[in-house]
């Protein structure tokens, strides 16, 4: 389900949610810390996973189809195809079911913005407002979650309040986290307007707006000046590697570069392309078949 899930963010810029039970009650008992699990959802078939991906309508299905059936074949991953006509506001809400409050990491709950909030059951933790849309990045997804637990420690470790760029930044959730975590400024840049006009508002729920927040549209070359103290990108592991050579320009000394949407069994390769362009991995976290990198200019006694 992993790798085929990450094939399909390839061509899914309008965003995509999963429906995977095969681990429903662990999930359900580690994320919402309940054992509590509504009917229809334990009556669900825990042998087929299901992979939704909106596109613009001015992108043709078929092409995507047959990109999807072409990889998946390739790998010997069975799937079946189907396609039909959505209205956006049925797609930016109908994923709204699956999504409820999430502890992340020490110190943060990642709050649905329409629920009613709930602090009381996760006390001293900072509440992070969040509405997707069609961007993505809700705290759900184990990438996001390795990165926000990556970045909470970055922060955490730094000698003074950093300066956070996050490259790819979908809904805004890893910008607003950092600030919410203890930066002293954040920079979102993403080249789907609708992702910016998401992180832009996601921004504004928390209280967060320009100059201590920008989200801007464009490439890490076309919208970062200056260094960062902090950069991260939860992206694909190719864009990644493409990546390497302008975030050392971007990174300041003594700082990080946290990636994550790397399959697990892409890991070494990823690692070896860093290391070959001068990158010391300095940490790194895993969940369910997903790896997030922290790596760094500075000579390390041993790379991860």
């Amino acid at each position: 389900m992993e790798t085929a899930a990450a094939i399909a963010l390839m061509i899914a810029p309008g965003g995509m949610y999963l429906e995977d039970y095969r681990d429903l009650e662990a999930d359900a008992q580690a994320i919402a810390h309940s054992d509590l699990i509504d009917e229809a959802l334990l009556a669900q078939d825990r042998a087929v996973g299901k992979i939704h991906i909106y596109l613009p309508p001015q992108e043709p299905p078929a092409e995507a189809v047959a990109f999807l059936r072409e990889r998946l074949t390739a790998l010997g991953i069975p799937c079946q195809t189907e396609t039909r006509d959505v209205r956006s506001e049925d797609w930016e809400n109908c994923w709204k079911a699956y999504f409820h409050p999430v502890p992340v990491g020490e110190r943060l709950l990642i709050q649905p913005a329409w629920e009613a909030p709930t602090p009381e059951k996760y006390p001293g933790r900072a509440v992070l407002l969040m509405e997707p849309g069609v961007a993505f990045g809700s705290g759900a997804h184990a990438t996001t979650r390795l990165c926000l637990e990556a970045l909470e420690a970055a922060i955490a470790a730094a000698p003074a309040p950093p300066a956070v760029a996050d490259i790819g930044c979908g809904s805004g959730i890893l910008a607003v986290a950092a600030l919410l975590l203890g930066a002293k400024q954040a920079l979102g840049v993403d080249i789907d307007p609708l992702a910016v006009q998401s992180a832009t508002e996601n921004g504004l729920r928390n209280g967060f707006a320009p100059p201590v927040l920008e989200i801007r549209t464009g490439s890490l070359a076309e919208q970062l000046v200056g260094q960062y103290d902090v950069i991260v990108s939860n992206i694909v592991a190719d864009a990644i590697i493409a990546l390497a050579a302008q975030a050392e320009r971007r990174l300041a000394p003594g700082g990080v570069w946290i990636s994550s949407g790397i399959i697990d069994t892409r890991a070494a390769e990823i690692c070896a392309a860093l290391q070959a362009q001068g990158w010391h991995i300095a940490e790194r976290r895993e969940e369910s078949g997903w790896v997030c990198l922290a790596a760094t200019r500075c000579p390390c006694e041993d790379d991860l």
